[in-house]
């Protein structure tokens, strides 16, 4: 590569980082997370959805408990924004590891199958 060309690349690659804090730090977390359309979700997700909606009876004590985002793969937020519930696993006796979070007047909901160690934003059908 020549010394233009990579010089040329060096000030494309600043240009696109210094773009990144103008979109927010939670604008990007939030695009670069895997979408799922609530209807693609499993059948006890969906359940889920339906009873966070409603407001409850929650089916678990710690069902609507802070989640404070430690993973920090959500965007950020003030404390006691993010609240989690338990998505049922069939066949497991415990509460497993199925979660979704959800946060924010509207909510916005992410939904995670393996205990927090990724999550998919939940895309509600119009």
């Amino acid at each position: 590569m020549s010394a233009v060309r990579k010089i040329h690349t060096v000030l494309l690659l600043y240009s696109a980082l210094a773009f990144i804090p103008a979109l927010g730090a939670d604008s990007v977390v939030r695009n670069a997370l895997p979408v799922i359309a609530a209807d693609e979700l499993p059948a006890e997700a969906r359940d889920t959805l339906r009873v966070i909606k409603r407001g409850g009876p929650f089916p678990y004590d710690r069902d609507g408990a802070e989640f404070r985002n430690y993973e920090r793969i959500l965007p950020r937020q003030a404390r006691g924004y993010y609240r989690e519930y338990t998505v049922k696993t069939p066949g497991v006796r415990n509460r497993g590891g199925r979660r979704i979070v959800c946060g924010g007047p509207l909510p916005e909901c992410y939904y995670s199958a393996d205990h927090y160690l990724t999550f998919k934003r939940i895309r509600e059908q119009p």
